[in-house]
């Protein structure tokens, strides 16, 4: 099974049940690290709308994922600078501190990971590794493989769809998303971990 190695950090009682080397997630990898900046970051803010609406749900009185993916999204676009837009995403992973859910702390790490993709495309996978933990910690681990596949499955079929809108709708972006001569991050970041393997 996929999920074997997030059995095992089950057992080792980690906090974070997902992360770059899972299994289940080398699929999404191959395709994060094919996109443009601004895919990845029209995806992740998209995403990210889940976690933030589940949350709003058990915590009305909270509304910074809200907001930071609200403040992101200007950011992406140009209108807000990376400051007013970090001060935002912090909050988001401060209030993970005052919640006990460890589906809600995670639920709220995935926001600010989504949120984070505007400044760096490593960030993009932090949705899904968060997300993902919140799936299992709330079904647990017996219920939880058709919930993470089916969700897998849904972030590869959004990111194909927001791959060719990207390119074929003109959208506002910030200048520094226009700039596809930048490499992909976490392509690089892989190409390193790659070389220095022995």
């Amino acid at each position: 099974m996929e999920l074997e190695d997030v059995k095992q950090k089950i057992r080792r009682k980690n906090q974070i049940l997902f992360s770059r080397e899972s299994a289940s997630l080398q699929e999404l990898l191959q395709l994060i690290r094919q996109q443009k900046h601004r895919t990845l970051v029209m995806w992740a803010l998209a995403c990210a709308e889940e976690p933030a609406r589940i949350l709003n749900k058990r915590h009305p009185d909270h509304k910074e994922p809200e907001q930071a993916i609200l403040l992101c999204k200007e950011w992406a676009k140009g209108k807000i600078k990376m400051p007013e837009a970090k001060r935002a995403l912090l909050k988001v992973h401060a209030l993970a501190k005052k919640l006990a859910d460890p589906a809600d702390i995670a639920l709220c790490h995935a926001v600010g990971q989504a949120c984070a993709t505007v400044h760096v495309e490593t960030h993009a996978i932090g949705l899904p590794i968060y997300e993902l933990t919140a799936i299992v910690r709330s079904l647990g681990w017996e219920n939880c493989e058709t919930a993470v596949k089916g969700k897998i499955a849904y972030y590869m079929e959004r990111l194909q769809v927001y791959e060719k809108l990207v390119s074929s709708v003109a959208f506002e972006w910030a200048d520094f998303l226009m700039d596809d001569s930048r490499p992909n991050q976490e392509q690089l970041l892989a190409d390193k971990k790659q070389r220095t393997q022995p």
